[in-house]
């Protein structure tokens, strides 16, 4: 049987510009009791979505850890973001603590309490936004418009494109969606459609 390993605090830290000091948020950190080898740093806007510093620090993480962070907004890109992460934490048996936002501790049957409020909140706003994105539909549709985004036209470059790719019978359509980054339903509405400029074929 494998023995188990010994629980660890496991340290974040970011800051949102290159011309921004991390020092005041290591320092808090290393007080707390994260050592310096597991502190792991990123240098990047919150709504950034490759953050190397934040994926080394999820790979480190061993059940049993806790991952230490000085304020929550240094972790989420959003709230929805957060949630989702701490989550992810718990199922992989690894605590979360925030310095700053001492409420929020998932070691604590306080901070859990806490942590699924934040949770039904983030539930609540997507409810919310669900809500108003169908309302705003419906509207649109009485005053005989359809919501999204308005069709290409016939001539555009991506819809040529993708109708002398898929003629060329060469390439599997998954690619020519892979390179176009359009999705599936898409590549076909624009294969069918036609000009006397362009003409489909089939």
């Amino acid at each position: 049987m494998n023995a188990k390993l010994p629980s660890r605090l496991v340290a974040y830290a970011r800051v949102s510009s290159a011309d921004q000091n991390p020092q005041l948020q290591l320092d808090a950190l290393a007080k707390a009791g994260a050592a310096r080898k597991l502190t792991f740093t990123d240098k990047v806007t919150g709504a950034r979505t490759v953050r190397p510093g934040l994926d080394a620090c999820l790979r480190a993480l061993q059940p049993g850890d806790t991952l230490l962070v000085w304020r929550l907004d240094r972790l989420g890109r959003s709230l929805r973001h957060l949630i989702d992460l701490v989550a992810d934490l718990r199922e992989r048996g690894v605590a979360f603590r925030s310095l700053c936002d001492g409420v929020i501790d998932t070691t604590s049957a306080s901070g859990e309490l806490i942590f699924h409020v934040f949770v039904a909140l983030a539930q609540f706003e997507r409810r919310l936004i669900q809500e108003r994105t169908r309302a705003g539909l419906e509207v649109a549709r009485a005053r005989g418009r359809n919501g999204g985004r308005p069709p290409l036209p016939v001539d555009h470059p991506t819809v040529i494109a993708a109708k002398k790719m898929h003629a060329d019978r060469t390439m599997p359509v998954r690619d020519i969606c892979r390179t176009l980054r359009i999705s599936r339903p898409t590549l076909y509405r624009y294969l069918a459609r036609s000009s006397s400029r362009d003409p489909v074929t089939e």
